[in-house]
């Protein structure tokens, strides 16, 4: 039983959790600036256009920030402390809050490449969690 918060799944992010339990991980384009965008929302928050599409992220980056939670946020995830919390510059641009799985937390540092590790929860929640490339 997974007893940790789960995210809210709205109409506007269903396709994004859709994928993730496919095991790909899309993000939105937008057509009039050419740029990605990540968390999933009705207009870009870059240029407000409303022109936007799904397409497929390689699901790669970088580790732009970081963190070591070394105290739980809360008892339920009292388990898994420490681990990290970062910050990843995606290949196409979009920046997305995730978490490192790693053994290791002490290797982890800014600019590491990671790559996305699909992580089934639930039977309707996957989590996109990354590992180190």
């Amino acid at each position: 039983m997974y007893d940790k918060p789960l995210p809210v799944v709205d109409p506007e992010s269903a396709p994004y959790w859709s994928a993730l339990k496919d095991k790909r991980l899309i993000l939105k384009y937008c057509r009039d600036c050419g740029r990605h965008h990540f968390y999933p929302r009705a207009l870009c928050p870059h240029c407000h256009s409303d022109a936007l599409e799904w397409t497929n992220a390689r699901g790669t980056g970088r580790i732009y920030s970081f963190t070591i939670a070394r105290r739980p946020a809360g008892p339920a995830f009292k388990a898994d402390a420490p681990y990290v919390v970062a910050v990843i510059d995606l290949d196409e641009g979009a920046r997305m809050m995730t978490n490192i799985v790693t053994d290791n937390v002490e290797a982890v540092r800014i600019g590491q490449r990671v790559a996305v590790h699909f992580d089934a929860v639930t039977d309707d929640i996957t989590l996109p969690r990354f590992k180190l490339a």
